[in-house]
Parts: structure tokens; C-alpha cells; sequence
């Protein structure tokens, strides 16, 4: 039987960058994990894909997912629900294949309670003022939102105390190459190399 893959979690405020540096992490050829795709009930944005950025589905669709124990986590945020269908994470990491995450702040602190043992990497911008214009030339919402946006923004970085390493997205290809190492280091831990030896040392003795 396999060993359980390890769950990795990419979060930090929105505008930060996740997407994109998500997206340039899978597009190298040395990654061997699966990433596992939010579900959530906001409009897709120019270029986005279902099934391939997110699962687009109705506020109605999503929260019969809530209510019969459908998601991983999830949580609402700037009006609309994202989250993590858990079938698809379980049945992935039974395999013993990793799991990339890619969610909301307040989504990884819910799988941080239900899987201690992930790999939980916090995205930071530079400074505020770079994840202001940030989302401003991004060009997908009002000044409305962004505002909102902004403020979200305070309490979520307080919240990178909750996780294990921070990266700051200053550039894209620096981003990358950090969580790379951090999830190469990841892999070296004894308490994850552990039960494979275990297991050797078990049918040795049979």
C-alpha cells in the first residue's frame, strides 16, 4: 500500500499572487504532484476555465456540498463561497500522490485543524501599497471591492503566524523556486520517511 501523500498549502490575501505563481509552479516540468481544484460560486474571470482554474457552480449547488459534508473547507469571502471538495483530496492522497492547495486564508486555517501535518506556505506581497496596485491593474473589479480587498488584506497577513513558512512574491520565478525547496525539504523529514522504513523493516522480519 502506499504511503499518504503530503498536503500542500498555498494561501495569502487575494491579489497576492496565488494564482499566478500556482500556475507557473505546475507549468515546470519538475513537479510530481496534483493539484486540486476550489470550487466556488464567483463568475469566472477573462481566460479562466472550469474544471481547469476552478469548478464554477450556483451559491445553491455549493452549499448542498456544505451541508452534506462535501468540502475539505470552505469559506465566503467578498460575497462569494470557495472551498475544497474532499473526495477528490482524500482519495488523492490515499494514492500516495501530494496535493497542492491553492485557497482563501480563512480556508487553510480549517484544513490546518482537520490535517496538522500539511505544509501550510503563506504568500506576501512586498507591502500593501504593491498589493493595492496590484489589484488595480489586475482590471477585474471596482474600486469597491478592491477597497475591500484591502482591508481583508490586514487581518489575513496577522494570520501568517499560523503557518509554517512565508514567501514573498516580489517575482514570480523567486516565489517559485522557494516553495520548490520548501516542499523538497518537506519530503527529507524523518516523521514522513519514516513509516516507509518501517514497513521494510517489518516484511524483513517476516
Amino acid at each position: 500500500m502506499a504511503n499518504r501523500g503530503m498536503l500542500i498549502v498555498l494561501s495569502g490575501p487575494s491579489g497576492v499572487g496565488k494564482g499566478t505563481v500556482r500556475k507557473a509552479i505546475f507549468d515546470s516540468n519538475d513537479n510530481d504532484f496534483q493539484y486540486s481544484i476550489s470550487m466556488t460560486t464567483r463568475k469566472p474571470r477573462p481566460g479562466e476555465v472550469n474544471g481547469v482554474d476552478y469548478f464554477f457552480v450556483s451559491k445553491e449547488e455549493f452549499e448542498h456540498q456544505i451541508q452534506t459534508g462535501g468540502m475539505l473547507e470552505y469559506a465566503k469571502y467578498v460575497d462569494n463561497y470557495y472551498g475544497t471538495p474532499l473526495k477528490y483530496v482524500n482519495e488523492t492522497l490515499d494514492s500516495g500522490k501530494d496535493v497542492f492547495l491553492e485557497i482563501e486564508v480563512n480556508g487553510a486555517m480549517q484544513v490546518r485543524s482537520k490535517c496538522p501535518d500539511g505544509v501550510f506556505i503563506f504568500l506576501t506581497p512586498p507591502d500593501l501599497d504593491e498589493l493595492k496596485q496590484r489589484l488595480i491593474h489586475r482590471g477585474t473589479d471596482s474600486m469597491e471591492v478592491i477597497n475591500k480587498r484591502i482591508h481583508k488584506a490586514f487581518g489575513e497577513i496577522q494570520m501568517m503566524q499560523n503557518y509554517d513558512y512565508a514567501v514573498v512574491n516580489d517575482e514570480v520565478p523567486n516565489a517559485v523556486e522557494k516553495i520548490k525547496d520548501i516542499i523538497r525539504t518537506e519530503r527529507l523529514r524523518v516523521t514522513r520517511v519514516m513509516p516507509r522504513y518501517l514497513e521494510m523493516l517489518g516484511d524483513a522480519e517476516k
